[in-house]
């Protein structure tokens, strides 16, 4: 029987035991005193059904007397009421306070486990699911656990007190006025609940009709350019008043639904008051043990128990979104890191990488990325693998970085098996600049030194000039402190390429691994990279991955790829010299024929 989806948040009810019991004694305490006025305001209406006529009748000195003894009853039963309504009021401030701020503790908890359980998660999680469905568990389906975990818990226990407090209260006056005053609610929970239903339909439609709404106008605003140079103004204009018409009909609609729920709980408390007197109000006149201040009482006892019955069906439909709600955040949590772990070592790291029949299936597609890979790359030495796209080169950093395991094969640097190697620190090694460069919507400044608390002004420096980038910083007019755009939109596509490289560079790693990071730059500018590249590697090893041959053709080795598997091998010179796919693509990129 598969688990509720619920009962993954009991670990954190129980770390906050103590936190809830206190809460829950308060909503006790709350509801005590505030049932006890029911008794205090029979007792009041009855005195002075009882005593006004007296003090009218009386007169002369005795009436004064009377005044003086009804002012002080009164006043002392109004203190009695006040006093009661106060400290009611206090302890539905703390158990308001400590329940609801319990469920925004968890709420924390929660969103930090989820979130940094998807920084352990692979890449091929990020691959199977959108960004927009990892975020909304994270914040809409937490947000909807906490209205379990802080309302429908505390209003839950709220139900429970104020009639184990009410009832016995009401039944000790008279039993049959007991139960005719109740015999609405239960019809009352049943109307809430189906209204409740249906809002919570309709709401769904709502929110998944605003994810497609604010989809669109991200996706526009992001893509502005495109939809300025094809000139789509007015077609996505148009579509936007589709989507945003359909979210005002859902609204309007549910608004109407809405509308019923106020008058329905008034109708019903109504049909209750209507038995409250017409019942109680027999039995007064016939002297049938109720009096006028019972009816009162009852009245009172009715609202009282009024909000919490009608809440019974929100608190339902919030208990049931949130176990849906949880269902999806525990089908992410369930989640494994596919990664195999090792020895966890940090043995400090000198180069020398090997990769020995390495082969490769993506698990998402099945689709092989490598097959039968071998080749050594020394200390200092600079190994460029290149080949037409989809030839597998990119697949070569991935398994490099442990983004991926291999399916069958080994690769190792320095001897030993980069499974054995701690994953943070293997990757704290690497400078790895990907063809997809992503930038934060931050300063330079922070772009370059990502990832490092204390970096020096020149080391910032030094990174930039070294991707040939500093002279276009010292143009713009706040320099390092340049606010980039979303995704880095204020560079050109060259910049951007330049600003990732800078940022691997800082972090003066003994591997570097560039991935196609240069497309996007002219000649000149790769050449200045690749020639200060060579000056500052030292003893690091390089691979560089680019399917332009003036990327590759100063490197120590050259491994030509196709269809995942290595075809080519050997210097510029050598390869030039034989008919194949380098060859090719050489003479492709100067225009010549083959």
């Amino acid at each position: 029987m598969k688990k509720r989806a619920l009962s993954h948040l009991n670990k954190y009810l129980v770390q906050y035991k103590y936190y809830l019991l206190t809460g829950i004694l308060f909503v006790f305490l709350n509801n005590f005193f505030g049932s006890y006025q029911g008794p205090v305001i029979r007792e009041t209406i009855d005195y002075l059904e009882q005593s006004l006529p007296i003090l009218k009748s009386a007169t002369g000195v005795e009436k004064e007397h009377l005044q003086t003894e009804f002012g002080k009853e009164v006043t002392f039963l109004v203190l009695k009421i006040l006093g009661l309504t106060i400290f009611s009021g206090i302890f539905l401030y703390f158990q308001r306070k400590i329940i609801i701020g319990t469920s925004r503790r968890i709420e924390y908890d929660l969103k930090n486990e989820i979130y940094h359980h998807y920084q352990v998660l692979p890449v091929s999680f990020y691959k199977r699911n959108n960004t927009g469905d990892i975020m909304n568990r994270i914040s809409e389906d937490v947000n909807q656990v906490r209205n379990y975990l802080g309302p429908a818990i505390m209003y839950g226990i709220n139900l429970f007190a104020i009639f184990s407090v009410t009832i016995p209260l009401m039944i000790s006056v008279n039993v049959e006025l007991t139960l005719y005053t109740l015999i609405p609610l239960p019809f009352l929970v049943i109307s809430i609940y189906t209204v409740q239903s249906i809002i919570t339909k309709h709401s769904e439609q709502i929110q998944r009709s605003m994810s497609n709404l604010s989809s669109l106008v991200q996706e526009t605003f992001s893509g502005i350019r495109v939809v300025k140079s094809f000139g789509r103004e007015a077609a996505m204009s148009s579509q936007f008043n589709d989507q945003s018409n359909g979210y005002k009909d859902k609204s309007i609609r549910l608004t109407q639904i809405n509308a019923l729920f106020f008058p329905l709980m008034v109708s019903l408390i109504g049909a209750s008051i209507i038995f409250i007197i017409w019942i109680g109000g027999t039995k007064a006149i016939s002297k049938d043990g109720i009096t006028t201040g019972n009816i009162a009482e009852f009245i009172f006892y009715l609202n009282k128990l009024a909000w919490p019955v009608t809440s019974l069906g929100w608190i339902t439909v919030m208990i049931k979104r949130a176990e849906v709600s949880q269902g999806r955040i525990n089908q992410f949590l369930d989640e494994k890191n596919t990664l195999i772990k090792g020895k966890e070592l940090t043995t400090p790291i000198t180069g020398a990488i090997e990769f020995k029949d390495v082969s490769f299936k993506y698990p998402d597609t099945g689709i092989e990325g490598a097959r039968n890979i071998s080749f050594n790359v020394l200390p200092g030495q600079t190994i460029a693998i290149i080949g037409n796209t989809g030839s597998g080169k990119s697949t070569i950093a991935s398994l490099l970085c442990r983004l991926y395991d291999t399916t069958t094969g080994a690769i190792s640097i320095d001897g030993i098996n980069i499974k054995d190697y701690n994953l943070q620190y293997l990757r704290s090694q690497i400078g790895f600049v990907p063809q997809d460069v992503f930038l934060f919507s931050d300063t330079i400044r922070n772009n370059i030194a990502f990832g490092f608390d204390n970096v020096s002004e020149e080391q910032i420096i030094e990174a930039a000039t070294f991707a040939d980038l500093y002279t276009s910083i010292q143009q713009f007019p706040l320099g390092l402190d340049t606010i980039l755009g979303e995704r880095g939109i204020t560079l050109s596509g060259g910049q951007k390429q330049r600003l990732s490289l800078a940022r691997a560079f800082i972090r003066n790693p003994r591997l570097f691994i560039l991935d196609d990071c240069l497309s996007a730059v002219d000649t000149k500018t790769e050449d200045t990279i690749l020639t200060n590249l060579k000056e500052v590697l030292g003893d690091r090893s390089t691979i560089i991955i680019s399917h332009r041959v003036s990327s590759v053709k100063l490197a120590d080795k050259i491994i030509v790829l196709e269809d995942g598997q290595i075809v080519q091998s050997g210097s510029h010179n050598e390869l030039i010299q034989l008919d194949g796919i380098y060859k090719n693509i050489y003479m492709m990129q100067l225009h010549q024929p083959v």
